[in-house]
């Protein structure tokens, strides 16, 4: 039988993440660091679960769910999860184009501050013509959203 450590544990919750959505988000990082020195390591191991059943084992598919959370996301106006998802979706095999169209219908839902922090976070994500390399940059900071 083979024990498992909390860092293994640890690991476990990044590796649903990384499949998820390509990489490991910092504040998922940073939830990490206090579960395993506060001895809560549970409660990150069933919200990655739970969000890997909703994000994966979806009707919708992880393609179609991670647009859903980029343009929700969008709509209300937070910039970095919409920029998560954003990224999530092209892991999942969305295009660019898809992205703009999420970005469209957040702005006859939401309004232009949705369609402005939608169109700002795709222009970040799209390869530079130089190379033709498509997927998300490495950029994670986020910059201030502008209406």
């Amino acid at each position: 039988m083979t024990a498992t450590t909390p860092a293994s544990r640890a690991e476990a919750v990044r590796d649903r993440y990384r499949s998820t959505l390509g990489a490991v988000p910092e504040g998922v990082e940073e939830r990490l660091g206090l579960a395993q020195e506060y001895g809560r390591l549970p409660t990150e191991e069933a919200l990655a679960e739970l969000r890997h059943i909703v994000l994966t084992d979806s009707p919708l598919g992880a393609r179609v769910q991670q647009l859903v959370h980029f343009g929700q996301l969008l709509a209300l106006g937070r910039a970095h999860p919409a920029r998560i998802h954003a990224r999530g979706a092209l892991h999942a095999g969305a295009a660019i184009a898809d992205l703009v169209g999420v970005a469209e219908t957040a702005l006859i839902t939401a309004g232009v501050p949705a369609y402005a922090l939608g169109t700002e976070i795709i222009a970040g994500l799209r390869a530079p013509a130089d190379d033709g390399a498509r997927g998300p940059s490495d950029r994670t900071d986020d910059p201030p959203v502008r209406p």
